[in-house]
């Protein structure tokens, strides 16, 4: 490295974008305000649904607060965990056709269904250990959910595995003792 690269950043081993606008660098994980927000949305739907068991039982409100968070919350905090495992393999639009967007639109369809999904999954297993425990009502299973929602925003995101590049048109590759 020659001296006059070395004055040109504070720290030439940090990439010019993991640095901040002072110019000291940062950790590339570094959250943004806007990443905490997005990352406690499910938690706080949670306790924004147990806020509203204390309105009458009748209420619109109380419904749509409880079925929101029961049909989304838990899985989304799930699907933030898994995000870069999930990003490693994009989608590919089918032969014929070359849409701009489809890999964009396909990925952020699977990550929904895949929120839904395991929200679904999560309430019914808890569900089913309280009905197992004798412990069994609504109050309680929301309740659940929402703790395991707030340790699961508080978990780090799982690393993605590197993919082996294949040749186009080529079988790709699989790993020993892999089915695919």
């Amino acid at each position: 490295m020659k001296p006059q690269d070395a004055k040109a950043s504070p720290d030439a081993r940090t990439p010019p974008d993991a640095r901040t606008s002072t110019g000291v660098s940062a950790p590339l994980d570094a959250m943004t305000p806007q990443d905490l927000v997005i990352r406690m949305l499910p938690p706080f739907g949670g306790w924004l649904a147990l806020a509203a068991l204390a309105l009458p039982g009748g209420s619109p409100l109380r419904g749509a607060a409880v079925a929101a968070f029961l049909a989304v919350g838990p899985g989304a905090a799930l699907v933030r965990i898994c995000g870069p495992a999930l990003r490693a393999r994009r989608a590919q639009a089918p032969v014929g056709r070359r849409e701009a967007d489809f890999e964009r639109h396909s990925d952020l369809l699977e990550r929904l269904m895949l929120a839904v999904l395991l929200s679904v999954s999560a309430a019914m297993l808890v569900a089913t250990v309280l009905i197992a425990a004798h412990a069994f009502s609504g109050d309680r299973v929301l309740l659940t959910l929402t703790l395991l929602t707030t340790l699961a925003a508080f978990c780090p995101r799982l690393r993605a595995s590197p993919t082996a590049r294949t040749a186009p048109g080529a079988a790709p590759r699989t790993r020993k003792g892999s089915t695919l």
